[in-house]
């Protein structure tokens, strides 16, 4: 299957998210291939830990692949090339982890008839090759969306399954982004429809992941001053109205992901140890990082709009 990860702003966790996600399907066995579709600023490197291609490569990523100056983008193994040394001690019966870097300085670059062909060619071998293939898409309405938009649109995926995530933090501005990302006049439906996409089919495919959000029942927020409390509240059931009134509630919404003080200051992935061995990070993150990546490829789970 492949997920899109997609934001209308940056900042919002999906790259670390979607990074951590694809470490939790890799632990629990699943082959798991991550494609940084982040023409802009391909930075998922930092996440992994892979120092040789932190801010891209030199040459041959998915920049040089899609505009037909490589024959192949460039594979890293994130188990034996990354410098975190939980994840260089590759866990028993894990799967694949493989990263497909963007050229650094590569930029993003207007979809032509012979890039959407070559990135055909390269997600039905990846889909057939991987359980599991994330797509880790531009801030906004990109090229790279454009892209991911025409080619699943094309006769020859119709046997690939595809499903997209759309993340947001839990304020104003990111939920108005977030509806407009999608509903909006230039937004993935109407773009997906413009070629090819049923409109029905493709809202289907579309999930809300909440990033950074804080539980005003939950210390330490619920430690806090009563009048802060009682204004965090309010806060919080206004964002629940104004996502319902957005059509991004709750019956949209597959996963939230607590404010975490890791994700926020290094944007790493979350290990086991992170939580039990060190308490860097809380449980509560894992958890729910492990719950979206559980409910990613549940038809269940997933549900009706």
């Amino acid at each position: 299957m492949l997920v899109f990860a997609a934001s209308d702003k940056g900042g919002t966790g999906r790259s670390v998210t979607s990074a951590n996600i694809a470490f939790r399907r890799a632990l629990a066995g699943d082959d798991v291939c991550y494609l940084d579709f982040d023409f802009g600023s391909p930075t998922a490197a930092a996440v992994f830990d892979v120092p040789s291609a932190m801010g891209g490569i030199e040459q041959g990523g998915l920049h040089s692949y899609l505009q037909g100056k490589a024959n192949e983008p460039a594979r890293l193994d994130v188990w034996a090339q990354t410098e975190h040394q939980v994840l260089r001690d590759r866990p028993a019966n894990s799967g694949n982890l493989v990263l497909l870097p963007g050229d650094r300085s590569g930029g993003e670059f207007a979809v032509v008839k012979d890039t959407v062909t070559r990135c055909i060619d390269l997600f039905l071998r990846l889909d057939s090759e991987f359980d599991l293939v994330v797509i880790d898409l531009s801030a906004g309405r990109s090229y790279a969306m454009d892209m991911a938009l025409d080619v699943t649109a094309r006769p020859e995926m119709r046997g690939v399954g595809n499903r997209w995530l759309v993340y947001h933090r839990w304020t104003r501005q990111h939920v108005i982004a977030a509806s407009g990302l999608v509903f909006g006049p230039r937004g993935i439906l109407a773009g997906g429809v413009a070629r090819g996409h049923d409109a029905d089919e493709l809202r289907g495919r579309i999930r809300f992941v909440r990033a950074a959000v804080p539980d005003p029942e939950a210390p330490p927020w619920s430690l806090v001053p009563a009048a802060q409390s009682a204004w965090m509240r309010k806060c919080d059931q206004d964002l629940d109205r104004l996502a319902a009134d957005r059509d991004i509630g709750f019956t949209a919404i597959i996963g939230s992901v607590p404010l975490e003080p890791v994700l926020q200051w290094r944007e790493q992935l979350i290990t086991d140890e992170d939580v039990l061995s060190s308490r860097v990070a809380n449980l509560e993150t894992l958890t729910a990082i492990q719950d979206l990546a559980d409910k990613l490829t549940d038809d269940e789970a997933w549900g009706p709009v």
